[in-house]
Formats: structure tokens, C-alpha cells, sequence
């Protein structure tokens, strides 16, 4: 996940472009279309009842604390409760909660809950446009993400697997998101490429929603908020040492962790619970 057992260690590539804020709400109908050419073949438009749970032929859960806390140390407990992640006004609302909850599989005891879903298993995809309309949560110490793994992370690994973080935002920087890439390195522990992007002063993501997505073709990835193309990462600015993983088909998954290396722990200030909403999530195939 954003950082999901990954390493710190960050190339910053392109600098951040000023922001042309679209908004949406529940109907996901303020958006633009991608670009001519593509064609819709996933999507969840998270549309059934108040208080459901998300479509199980389309998500499934990572629950427990996880090796390390997920790898980087994060202090929430992932559940699929519905106190975690319900469906709510046609959004998926993923619920941060500060409480301490002891997980019945590993029964390590956390003081902070919150949800990870995946379409692991459901559905994956090699190339094309990945996009979702997504209103974060805000406050120190918090961690959302639209993020993608490989596929084949089951057998062998990460970050041999790849992952591409469509968005992440940490609450200490609340004007911007990150996108970035990260695989396998014969130099260190992963190779990377990321870029943030950043909204006009005072304006913060989590005020409003705003389209993350990214357009994948062989050897290129594009990251995108709302209208902005921010940043284009090849395979041939990929750092020495490194193996350019992004060539098979990846999953996607969408949580906020709570704490962590990469946040650091929420404080004082940080007011629970905290709420991502996510009013779409569409997959296209590039014509």
C-alpha cells in the first residue's frame, strides 16, 4: 500500500503541477470520461443499500495486523466488519476507528481499526485506464490509498510482484498526494519512482472528492488527478540495479492505515473515527 511491505527509499522525479479540482458526489456523474479510446470493462459504483457490505464477487478483505504491521509498522487492526466498511449514500465509506480490538484469528491486540479491500482473486488486469473517485480522510498519522499489487505476489513476492500506488496522501501533508512505482532492486531493497502532486495553497484533499488514476501501457504508466496529467514514468528511467516489473496483470486495493513509518502516529490533534469514501472505482481496456 501505499508502501505495502516496501521500503522507504524514494526517487522524486517531477515536481508537482498546480491542480484543476473536479468534484463528485454519490453519483459519480461530475467526472470526465477518459480519453477516447478506452473501454469500461470493471467497475463498482458502490450503489446498493445503506449499510451493506461491498459486493463480495468483487472485494475481499485483508484482515489482521499483518507481518510488522503490514510492513511499515502501522498501528490499525483491518477488519470486515461492517463498522469498517459499509456501503453508505452510494459511496463506500472505509471507517478509521480509534478502539482497541483484539483480531480472532491473530489475537494481537490493536488500538486502532480500519479496512483493507482487494479484488485479489476477482479480478485482475494488465494495462489500461484504473481510476476511482475518492474523498480522503484528514489528520495526523493517517494513511489512504488506491493502490494496485501484482498479481502473482502470492508466489513470488513482493516487491518482485511490482506495486503501483495510484494515490497516497499522508495526513501531515494534506495539499498533496503521492503516485508512485515500486520493484525489485539488485542495488537495495526495492527500486522506485514517485512524484507528489500538490492542490493550490490552502486548498486540502480531503475537503472534497477528486479522480486518481493512472493509464498503463507497455512500458509507461501516467498518473493523473482529476484533469492533471502529473507524471509519465518509463521503463527506461528506471534506476540502475533495478527490474522493470510492470508487464503482467496486477489487482487493486483500497485502505487507510492508520500510523506508520511513512505518517508517523496519530496525535492529539487527530480526531476518530475518519472516513474515506470512494464513490467509483472503473477499469477500462485501451481500444
Amino acid at each position: 500500500m501505499g508502501f505495502a511491505w516496501r521500503s522507504l527509499v524514494i526517487t522524486l522525479v517531477v515536481v508537482s503541477a498546480a491542480a484543476l479540482s473536479l468534484s463528485c458526489g454519490g453519483g459519480a456523474t461530475l467526472q470526465p470520461p477518459p480519453t477516447k479510446g478506452f473501454t469500461l470493462v470493471w467497475s463498482d459504483e458502490f450503489s446498493g443499500p445503506d449499510s451493506s457490505s461491498p459486493d463480495s464477487s468483487k472485494w475481499t478483505f485483508d484482515t489482521g495486523v499483518g507481518s510488522n504491521g503490514w510492513g511499515n509498522n502501522e498501528l490499525e487492526s483491518y477488519t470486515n466488519r461492517a463498522q469498517n466498511a459499509q456501503l453508505k449514500g452510494g459511496n463506500l465509506v472505509i471507517t478509521a476507528l480509534k478502539e482497541t480490538y483484539a483480531d480472532p484469528i491473530d489475537n494481537v491486540s490493536r488500538n486502532y481499526t480500519s479496512a483493507r479491500m482487494k479484488t485479489q482473486g476477482l479480478f485482475n488486469q494488465a494495462y489500461g485506464r484504473f481510476e476511482a473517485g475518492i474523498k480522503i480522510p484528514a489528520g495526523q498519522g493517517m494513511w489512504p490509498a488506491f493502490w494496485m499489487l501484482g498479481k502473482d505476489i502470492s508466489s513470488i513476492g513482493w516487491p518482485k510482484c511490482g506495486e503501483i500506488d495510484i494515490m497516497e496522501n499522508i495526513g501531515k501533508e494534506p495539499g498533496m498526494v503521492h503516485g508512485s512505482l515500486h520493484g525489485p532492486s539488485t542495488s537495495g531493497p526495492t527500486s522506485d519512482l514517485t512524484a507528489p502532486f500538490s492542490l493550490p495553497a490552502g486548498q486540502n484533499f480531503a475537503d472534497d472528492f477528486h479522480l486518481y488514476a493512472v493509464e498503463w501501457e507497455p512500458g509507461t504508466i501516467r498518473f493523473y488527478v482529476d484533469s492533471n496529467l502529473y507524471a509519465t514514468f518509463t521503463q527506461s528511467q528506471w534506476p540502475a540495479g533495478g527490474t522493470w516489473v510492470f508487464d503482467h496483470p496486477f489487482f487493486l486495493i483500497l485502505n487507510v492505515a492508520v500510523g506508520g513509518d511513512w505518517p508517523g502516529s496519530p496525535d492529539a490533534t487527530t480526531v476518530f473515527p475518519q472516513q474515506m469514501l470512494v464513490d467509483y472505482v472503473r477499469v477500462y481496456t485501451k481500444q
